[in-house]
């Protein structure tokens, strides 16, 4: 049986996760929207039927399409896992969680699963866009750092014994 923690007990580091390699392709493909859509408006005013005609308003939009397609692109990479004592943090594309350890049964991350995930006690997972399995070793050691965190969280922490719950008669 393990000793009991003592308040001495160093508590695992922090963790802090995000898809690297997605921000570097996302960063890449939102500068090339930009320039493509940059020449496009610069060469949209010569006409070679004769029947259309742009006009300069129509080039500084097509400029403003270009950078708000490039700003939607790199949101797809604005997702990250920051993990502490307290609990996990994250954000993915659209909607953020905080979620206590106390929620968490098991941090998931499947031999071919894309992304880690949490699996909570409600039945829910809550997928972690931000530690992904095309970052490789990084992925790793952000997942055995937030199994640390949570094993950490339930020594300090232990759930009551069933028949302390439920007693027998």
């Amino acid at each position: 049986m393990p000793a009991e923690p003592t308040p001495t007990d160093p508590a695992p580091h922090p963790v802090s996760a995000v898809p690297r390699r997605l921000r570097v392709i996302t960063a890449v493909m939102a500068a090339g929207l930009v320039i493509v859509m940059s020449v496009v408006a610069l060469l949209l005013k010569e006409s070679t039927t004769g029947v259309v005609s742009f006009r300069t308003s129509d080039q500084v939009a097509m400029v403003g399409l270009g950078l708000a397609m490039g700003a939607g692109v790199l949101l797809l990479g604005r997702s990250r896992v920051d993990a502490d004592a307290s609990g996990v943090r994250i954000r993915n594309v659209v909607i953020n969680h905080e979620v206590p350890w106390s929620a968490v049964i098991a941090v998931r991350f499947d031999q071919h699963s894309p992304w880690a995930s949490l699996l909570l006690s409600n039945d829910d997972e809550v997928a972690m866009g931000a530690i992904q399995a095309a970052d490789g070793q990084r992925a790793l050691v952000a997942v055995r750092g937030l199994r640390a965190l949570l094993a950490d969280h339930r020594e300090r922490n232990p759930a009551p014994r069933e028949d302390l719950l439920y007693p027998r008669e």
